[in-house]
């Protein structure tokens, strides 16, 4: 389980996070939705570890990691948590297999096993064909499963999404929805989602939508 709890985040004089709690439960899929500027993306980055909050506490199963040393928190970041951005982040310089091994090996994982491990998860999401390509060469749609995969490589607890499909066309951005309930349903994925897209917010797969406006949690609907 996850909690965040009395979140506050201000910039200068700017509170975007004004006292927010919310828990996330193990196998959920939530959706986060509001107009830009509601804090969305400033909670996910404070769940997930890359920003702190100035009051507040953060905690995994019960441990607040906001009070880990920066080394310790590096690690409990790499081992527990997945991200996947907007424009899918992969180091262009490296093939599709290289980038997904990548938060493994820096994890301690052994090469051999690492990129082991990576190759079945792009057999898994259909890119065994794309292993030896450079993301300039791959599709949107194939580079953002990329990135899931990347996500994926350390079996992390939770995978946070800043609008993941917000890149993609149409039929893209269903493919990639459909990918994350199949990977919530096979692997008991938990799944915080930052999205504009309200096909997805609606989506009957969605456990709970949480709805945003100035800084705070207005809406907290659990899905049918």
């Amino acid at each position: 389980m996850i909690q965040a709890l009395n979140i506050t985040k201000r910039y200068g004089e700017l509170e975007v996070l004004r006292n927010v709690a919310v828990t996330i439960n193990d196998g959920e899929i939530v959706a986060i939705v509001g107009p830009s500027g509601a804090g969305k993306t400033t909670l996910l980055q404070i769940i997930g570890t890359l920003d702190s909050p100035q009051n507040g506490q953060v905690l995994y199963d019960g441990t607040d990691v906001l009070k880990l040393k920066q080394r310790e928190l590096a690690h409990f970041r790499n081992q527990n948590i997945g991200f996947v951005f907007q424009f899918h982040q992969l180091l262009p310089e490296f093939t599709t297999l290289e980038n997904v091994a990548i938060p493994a090996l820096i994890g301690g994982t052994k090469k051999a096993n690492a990129f082991e491990h990576a190759k079945q998860l792009l057999n898994f999401l259909g890119l065994s064909q794309r292993l030896e390509h450079k993301p300039a060469q791959l599709s949107g749609g194939e580079r953002q499963r990329a990135a899931v995969a990347r996500a994926l490589i350390n079996n992390p607890k939770v995978i946070l999404a800043d609008e993941p499909s917000g890149s993609l066309d149409s039929r893209n951005k269903q493919e990639l929805h459909q990918l994350f309930f199949d990977l919530r349903d096979k692997f008991k994925q938990t799944f915080v989602i930052v999205t504009h897209d309200e096909s997805l917010a609606s989506n009957k797969h969605v456990d709970r939508i949480l709805r945003m406006s100035d800084g705070i949690i207005v809406d907290n609907d659990q899905q049918q």
